[in-house]
């Protein structure tokens, strides 16, 4: 069993072998689920590139490099920057 202290503003540290396990990083969202016996269930929601591969196509969308993603996501940075 693995423990954990809860802090004064009601943040706890994940156990590093846990995070591991998890393949935790900062920023990634958990989803804690309170089941009818009172346990709590911990679940990581960000999802790795593999498990989304190919959802995002559509028929007759044209197939983008690397390349060229990079060079949208920079035109779309510099037409929202201040």
């Amino acid at each position: 069993m693995t423990t954990a202290t809860l802090t004064t503003k009601g943040q706890i540290t994940i156990p590093k072998h846990i995070r591991d396990r998890l393949m935790l990083h900062a920023g990634d969202k958990l989803d804690f689920t309170l089941t009818e016996t009172g346990d709590v269930l911990l679940k990581p929601v960000t999802r790795r590139v593999d498990e989304v591969f190919g959802r995002l196509a559509r028929r007759g969308q044209p197939v983008l490099t690397p390349a060229d993603m990079d060079a949208a996501i920079q035109r779309r940075m510099a037409k929202d920057a201040p």
